[in-house]
């Protein structure tokens, strides 16, 4: 599938975005709404003696002549536009920008935006349908919003950092900042409820309807993800501990070692379950009484889990997956960059995009999430270079 431009007007066609966040959590809000056909506006600060300026993503992990590929992921189809918010000036061209927006996303450190004299009363004064996402480590109330937040931060205090480790070691961190896209991803919805409350409060005194205020912390879209952690603890008492691959509670679904590398299985369903165990050739243990109902196999997790690996480690991953596969058990190899670059469900299902940037490198990027039917979203822009729209500006055009 291409990433040309395309003509389709995505379902947010018409929003226009004022984006003042940067690296992680906010623009990933606005690349979400980008992606479905809103005009996001991305304000970046101008070069300095200390820097070359802009989001400081662009010089992120592996640089192609200056800038980092994944600048072509995290801002493509917005507009920048440079704007020193330290100066009245860039904080009176900003104003402008936002009186005319539908939606403006922010990740500064709570207060930072009424010390410069544009909190949400100041702005939606003038805009009063504006809908203002803000984006913090622990929100904008309580004891903890002064302290600086950051999505390794947000996932300890979540509860997600604990239990990612193996039992007696170092909790390791996902790979990625995955608090700062749980944000993102929360603030999107948050945005989409409020255009929602929005159109439904219309009337001859709101021609536009009522904005608000969408505040997201870091640590809650984190804790918002962690299932059963607190009603187990309110209910038993139950601290729940790191567990490695495995999911407590939940058996047998685990990693398992092949004869060439490791694969995953969930077959945690009872119908499943015994597929599972005919597809090991444990036919005594698809018909155990004891092992019918997850309650019985957690009881029993170990001699599961026993047996599932003497069953894999004699073969390879692509023998055991074909088998495990046959019998409708969920099964899959543990994926790298190469495996998803090679793989031809990506591939089908458009996941995979090639955009070429203003130098002329093709990258591959990845595809728009979720599908819709009929008004999809796409890639019609590279991400742009620093104030490559500065025209848009009130004084400027």
């Amino acid at each position: 599938m291409s990433a040309q431009p395309t003509s389709a007007a995505g379902p947010l066609a018409g929003l226009k975005v004022i984006e003042l966040g940067q690296l992680i959590a906010g623009p990933f809000a606005g690349k979400t709404l980008a992606d479905f056909g809103a005009e996001v506006i991305k304000v970046e600060p101008p070069p300095t003696e200390d820097g070359p300026g802009g989001d400081p993503l662009r010089q992120w992990r592996m640089l192609h002549n200056g800038t980092s590929v994944w600048w072509q992921v995290q801002s493509r189809n917005k507009k920048s536009v440079v704007l020193d918010l330290r100066t009245p000036e860039g904080r009176e061209d900003v104003r402008a920008l936002i009186a005319e927006a539908d939606i403006l996303i922010e990740n500064f450190k709570p207060g930072t935006l009424e010390k410069w004299g544009m909190g949400y009363d100041e702005l939606s004064r003038g805009n009063p349908g504006l809908i203002m996402l803000r984006i913090s480590g622990y929100g904008q109330t309580g004891p903890y919003r002064d302290r600086p937040g950051f999505a390794v931060v947000a996932e300890a205090m979540g509860g997600l950092r604990h239990l990612t480790a193996e039992p007696g070691r170092v909790p390791v961190r996902c790979g990625v900042s995955l608090g700062d896209t749980l944000a993102g991803l929360h603030g999107a919805i948050g945005i989409l409820l409020a255009l929602h409350a929005r159109h439904n409060s219309i009337s001859a005194q709101a021609p536009k309807g009522r904005g608000q205020v969408v505040d997201v912390a870091l640590y809650e879209a984190v804790f918002n993800c962690m299932e059963s952690l607190l009603p187990e603890y309110s209910a038993f008492g139950a601290v729940r501990e790191p567990a490695g691959s495995a999911l407590p509670g939940i058996a047998p679904s685990n990693a398992y070692r092949c004869a060439d590398g490791w694969i995953v299985i969930g077959g945690n369903g009872d119908s499943i379950f015994k597929r599972l165990m005919s597809a090991v050739e444990r036919e005594d243990l698809a018909a155990d009484p004891r092992l019918a109902n997850n309650p019985g196999r957690v009881q029993h997790v170990a001699e599961i889990d026993q047996a599932i690996g003497a069953w894999t480690e004699a073969r390879s991953v692509d023998a055991a997956l074909q088998v495990l596969h046959a019998a409708s058990v969920p099964a899959g190899r543990i994926y790298n960059a190469r495996d998803i670059a090679e793989d031809p469900h990506y591939q089908a299902r458009g996941m995979l995009l090639p955009v070429t940037t203003p130098d002329g490198l093709t990258v591959q990027v990845p595809g728009i999430v979720p599908k819709l039917s009929a008004t999809p979203g796409g890639i019609t822009s590279p991400a742009p270079a620093l104030g490559e729209h500065d025209a848009l500006l009130p004084r400027r055009g």
